[in-house]
């Protein structure tokens, strides 16, 4: 498709005016068809950038350059208007300066490449509860991630209009080609300073430069699907949040819809695709890291999995931890940054089995497995990638592509946590739990240089990085949605750990399959039953409450793991008190200190 056949007025005059700062060879408007993602696929095969992989069909393997692995929070910006609606915990950029210095990069930037127009949808195409978006990128990687983790073509065009509302997105690897240049099969994107991830929330825009790498680049991820659609919920009245959402189904063929936020390396992908250890329970997966919510007519928050596909980190993902994840990579897969096999296959640390036989690691360099040698560098970077169709997830729950949505009925949260932070308790009230979302961290280990072993690094609703505008005004946001519904209709609100441990240093609870158990527990309390006992901090399992059948976890353990730790919980609230809430200053609601008073005179007591 040609840039004539846009027949948005606006998008069109946009498309033209960045292809004339841009200077790309060509334009080419994406139709999202297979027969695209094949030819555009094909392309970067034969320049040498992509590795077709024998052992697993229509799969690719990529290298990116060393500087460009990860998403890179110091080169992220929010560019509001002032510096108080970007708050304490962004990096903010006047965004007339920020435009300024980005005008001057993107100027030229896409000379020997093509310019691709993706149309992309953010849920299901047509949903109440869905945006659309238009990225525009000089980088096929791009196009085909996006292919896979959102709605992209003709159909998203139709939807749009000549009028409709869309988040423009423009992107490029920041590496303009001479005449007759290639890039001779490296990955292009610039030098670390050369990097800009930038939103302007008041235009609901996002300029991105110089990285080829995940959310940096595919824009419909958390540039838009988190920082700047947290703005836009905040304005609509609904939630834009980083969340897994299950469908837990009981032995009695009943459903329950549960969200849950966890910081990266507290298992959301796993709990997602979990495979319970108790009998006649399921598991189904609606989506693995973000929730669109909003409310419905009677007063229940539906949610959609905005995106189409996984983009799931590969270390320490096999068959244990996440079976149905490795049955969604076996075809139609992108792999970045992983080892590579002589048979033509992908390998990566803790897949579940040694290296087989000599690898090529994720550098492009001779790899050989020495397991004595722990100082050996990984084969597979520790944030390697796989971008997978959600369809071909055999946990895939049917309803996952409804338009409107599944109607949420538990919220949890969590963090790493080896002390204080019970299994599970449940908040008292949606305020309540507002409060449990506002201080979810996870503990600092020795390994971690920025900060003092011990301490917890705050990362409120898992959205540290992704809200696009004031902390403190987004837990207001929460509260005021409380208020749009009643108790019984909103979702109760929970706190797990999955990560407490022994005074010897082990893991108490098993975690994975058996975390099935708590989610158990959580659906009775949904249903009403009455499993529960108050206590300081909020409900939780009465004795026997939680099903133990075959379960090696000793009676001591348990109790430990369902006791309120008074003392702990002590040094929890002065922690928050000194070193958390004081960030967000007067933007902090009253409701929230409310919380923590009642809190700790319920400690007190």
């Amino acid at each position: 498709m040609t840039i004539n056949d846009i027949k948005h007025p606006k998008v069109k005059a946009w498309v033209e005016e960045v292809a004339k700062m841009c200077q790309p060879d060509d334009v080419y408007v994406c139709d999202g068809s297979q027969t695209e993602y094949d030819r555009l696929m094909k392309k970067m095969v034969d320049s040498g950038l992509g590795i077709p992989l024998k052992k697993r069909p229509n799969s690719v393997l990529f290298r990116s350059q060393p500087s460009d692995v990860a998403r890179v929070e110091n080169r992220t910006y929010i560019a509001s208007k002032t510096k108080e609606a970007a708050g304490p915990t962004n990096n903010w950029i006047d965004p007339a300066e920020l435009k300024k210095t980005m005008t001057g990069l993107y100027a030229g930037c896409m000379k020997g490449r093509t310019m691709y127009v993706i149309p992309f949808s953010m849920g299901p195409v047509g949903s109440d509860i869905a945006k659309i978006g238009i990225e525009l990128t000089d980088s096929e990687y791009v196009v085909c991630n996006m292919d896979i983790m959102t709605r992209v073509g003709t159909k998203v065009l139709d939807v749009l209009g000549t009028n409709g509302e869309y988040v423009p997105c423009l992107h490029s690897v920041g590496k303009p080609l001479a005449k007759g240049e290639s890039d001779n099969g490296q990955w292009p994107c610039a030098d670390i300073d050369n990097k800009y991830i930038s939103h302007f929330p008041e235009e609901r825009t996002i300029w991105s430069y110089g990285s080829g790498y995940g959310g940096n680049a595919l824009l419909g991820k958390k540039c838009f699907a988190l920082r700047i659609a947290s703005v836009i919920a905040k304005e609509e009245g609904w939630l834009a949040e980083h969340m897994l959402i299950l469908k837990l189904t009981s032995p009695e063929g009943k459903v329950k819809y549960v969200t849950g936020a966890f910081p990266s390396a507290c298992g959301k992908t796993n709990l997602a695709m979990l495979i319970p250890t108790i009998p006649g329970w399921k598991v189904e997966t609606v989506g693995d890291d973000i929730a669109w919510m909003k409310f419905g007519k009677d007063g229940r928050l539906y949610a959609i999995n905005p995106e189409a596909g996984f983009f799931g980190v590969a270390p320490g993902t096999n068959e244990q931890s996440n079976k149905s994840a490795m049955d969604s990579i076996r075809k139609d897969t992108i792999f970045t940054n992983c080892a590579l096999t002589e048979d033509g296959d992908i390998w990566w640390e803790q897949i579940g089995y040694d290296a087989p036989g000599p690898l090529v690691d994720w550098k492009g360099n001779k790899w050989v497995q020495d397991k004595a040698n722990k100082a050996q560098e990984p084969a597979a970077h520790p944030n390697a990638r796989f971008t997978a169709i959600a369809k071909n997830c055999p946990a895939i729950a049917k309803e996952w592509d409804d338009p409107a949505g599944v109607p949420i009925d538990a919220i949890l949260f969590g963090g790493r946590r080896p002390s204080t932070i019970p299994l599970v308790h449940q908040a008292t009230s949606w305020n309540h739990g507002v409060f449990l979302g506002s201080i979810v961290g996870s503990e600092i280990t020795a390994a971690a240089l920025d900060l003092k072993a011990g301490t917890i690094r705050r990362d409120p609703f898992a959205m540290l990085p992704f809200c696009g505008y004031n902390m403190g005004e987004y837990f207001q946001h929460w509260i005021n949605v409380g208020k749009k519904s009643t108790e019984d209709k909103l979702p109760k609100i929970f706190f797990v750990n999955w990560f407490r441990k022994t005074p010897e240093g082990k893991f108490a609870w098993p975690g994975y399959g058996d975390n099935s158990r708590v989610l158990a527990w959580i659906f009775d309390r949904c249903e009403g039953k009455d499993n529960a006992v108050k206590t300081q901090i909020g409900w939780m399992p009465k004795a026997d409450a939680l099903n133990l059948t075959g379960l090696d976890v000793s009676a001591e353990i348990m109790k430990d793991l369902l006791s309120v730790d008074v003392e702990g919980w002590k040094k929890e609230i002065a922690d928050v008190r000194a070193n958390h809430y004081p960030k967000f200053g007067d933007k902090l609601p009253k409701e929230l200190m409310a919380e923590m008073e009642g809190l700790e005179s319920r400690l007190n007591a």
